[in-house]
This record gives structure tokens, sequence and C-alpha cells, in this order.
């Protein structure tokens, strides 16, 4: 199983700027993939960006040229920067995690526990 601990999230106006980080701890062989999701209330959760450990990138047409994503696969992080933001960028942000464990080929999805971002106008 992997544990994955966020930070960052918060109170910020249009226009600003926010970074989340998120850490993935745990017995797990290896993480293919982590990114960012969101869900904003009355909302399916959506993903914002996600980066394999072979360098694939993936973003949400709504945050390309605003959001920036980085991993460090030595340390098992993930981090997003978020600038420009927009009220519509409102959610709770969860960090995901795409892992296997030792001796199982399936892959697993691990979860945050989420870190609200608000935006004001």
């Amino acid at each position: 199983q992997v544990q994955l601990v966020e930070s960052g999230g918060g109170l910020v106006q249009a226009g600003g700027s926010l970074r989340l980080s998120c850490a993935a701890s745990g017995r797990f062989f290896s993480i293919n993939a982590m990114g960012w999701y969101r869900q904003a209330p009355g909302k399916q959760r959506e993903l914002v960006a996600a980066l394999t450990s072979g360098g694939g990138l993936n973003y949400a047409d709504s945050v390309k040229g605003r959001f920036t994503i980085s991993r460090d696969n030595a340390k098992n992080t993930v981090s997003l920067e978020m600038n420009s933001l927009k009220p519509e960028d409102t959610a709770v942000y969860y960090c995901n995690a795409k892992y296997t464990i030792p001796l199982i080929t399936k892959q697993y999805d691990g979860w945050g526990q989420g870190t609200q971002v608000t935006v004001s106008s």
C-alpha cells in the first residue's frame, strides 16, 4: 500500500499562485505515474495533470499554460505549480499514484486525503 500526503492548498485571489506538493511512502514495488486530480462541489473528479516515470505528460485543457507538474522519481514526490488561478479552479485537489507491489502485476491507484484550493474573484 502507498500513502500519499499532500500539502500546499489554501485561499488565493484570482490571478495568484499556489504550489501543491505530495509525498509517497509505504510498501510498493514501483510508482508508474503520479498526478493531480480535482473535484469541485457537485462535479466529478477530473484529471488536472499527470506525469509518468518515463516522462509522459498529460494536462487538462483548462489548465494548460497555467499549471506545471513536476516529479522527483528518486524521492517519490510530485508537485503542481498553479499560476494565474481562476475562481473555476476552486476544488479539492487529490494526489494520485499508480503503483505496483512486489510479486503482483496488477497496477493499483493510491489517493491522498485531498487539499482545498479556493480562488476568490
